[in-house]
């Protein structure tokens, strides 16, 4: 049937990582972006030799089957709508939407229309987070007991060019780099059942210190520095810490991403990339770099080939919208359980995805 035809909706700073990773995979082909900004659609289209389309114009083109959606988390709801309606599938940067309950509403527009949806992050099905799985899955640290996830900064403002919508619904640190550490705990541990946090916001408003709107004030609507506690359904305890409030942060070592198991401590990858390194930790006091099980380290894209390769045929969708809408009611759940003062359970569950083969993208298949 040929790769699938695939078109790019938003073409701000993080679609040049997708645009960029079209080439590494046969099961997609990127041949159209749409924008709601003509001249960056037309800009964007020049650099990478596609179509370039209004929105609703690349809606109507019956030739594209997918669109991958970079616009805003705050539209996500009414732009999956658009597209599914449309009559293609969806593939979204994290997070899926804004609150769960709008999450919800994506898959049953999904449903109702008999599409699939994906989502980012797809960095678990990089080298370094599948030989994690392996790691686990193999027993080597035995029986996990507990995690600890820690990303911190100072905020998006003082390097994005636009760093608004970080601070708006759908954003703040737990939304925007949570998805990343619970969707690699998820795919290790399996699903949670029961969260609770604690989450603040240190002030009202952001200066922006990046160029081109240095010294321009931003609104912030959502909390800055959030803490949760997560508990899985097979028993393991995670305690997650996302932060914009840590300045000075890149001065130190990196913050800890680890598993406790009954026989040593596993240290993972940053959960933002592909590669590794990965090590073990042994209750005995050794420690070792474990040697990759899997190839794939390019970096995005792999997320799109993976929903691409289900369309097209007998392929275990990974990067699944109910995986995406799994870990959205977890981050929901941390926010809702510091408003309410209690622990929140957690209504939906998921299988953990299926391992990838390890010369993934080279064979797509099971």
């Amino acid at each position: 049937m040929g790769p699938v035809q695939t078109g790019v909706l938003g073409c701000g700073t993080i679609s040049e990582a997708y645009l960029g990773a079209d080439d590494r995979f046969d099961v997609y082909d990127i041949v159209a972006c749409a924008d709601i900004d003509a001249e960056r659609a037309r800009e964007t289209a020049e650099e990478y030799d596609l179509r370039a389309y209004a929105p609703d114009e690349m809606l109507a083109d019956d030739d594209i089957e997918l669109v991958v959606n970079l616009t805003p988390p705050s539209v996500h709801t009414e732009t999956c709508h658009d597209i599914l309606t449309a009559g293609k599938h969806v593939y979204v940067e994290k997070p899926l939407a804004a609150s769960f309950e709008d999450a919800a509403a994506i898959l049953d527009a999904a449903e109702a229309e008999g599409l699939s949806v994906g989502s980012a992050p797809d960095t678990f099905l990089g080298a370094g987070l599948q030989t994690v799985r392996s790691v686990v899955d193999d027993g080597r640290i035995g029986d996990p007991v507990g995690a600890t996830a820690v990303w911190t900064s100072g905020g998006h403002e003082s390097w994005h060019p636009s760093p608004d919508l970080y601070y708006r619904r759908g954003g703040g640190p737990l939304f925007d780099m949570g998805p990343y550490y619970v969707t690699a705990l998820v795919s290790v541990l399996g699903p949670a059942k029961r969260v609770t946090g604690s989450t603040t916001r240190t002030s009202d408003q952001r200066t922006i210190t990046s160029d081109p709107r240095r010294g321009e004030t931003i609104d912030v609507e959502v909390p800055t520095h959030e803490s949760g506690i997560v508990d899985f359904a097979d028993g393991a305890t995670a305690s997650v810490l996302t932060s914009f409030d840590a300045p000075g942060r890149s001065t130190f070592g990196s913050p800890a991403f680890e598993i406790y198991g009954t026989d040593g401590t596993l240290r993972l990858p940053d959960p933002n990339h592909f590669e590794g390194p990965v090590h073990v930790h042994s209750a005995d006091g050794t420690a070792e770099e474990v040697e990759l099980t899997h190839e794939y380290t390019a970096g995005r894209g792999a997320g799109v080939a993976d929903l691409a390769a289900a369309i097209r045929g007998d392929w275990r969708h990974r990067t699944s919208g109910a995986l995406a809408n799994h870990v959205l009611e977890i981050l929901d759940g941390i926010r809702d359980a510091s408003a309410e003062g209690t622990h929140v359970t957690i209504e939906t569950s998921v299988e953990r995805p299926e391992p990838l083969p390890p010369t993934f993208p080279d064979t797509l298949a099971d």
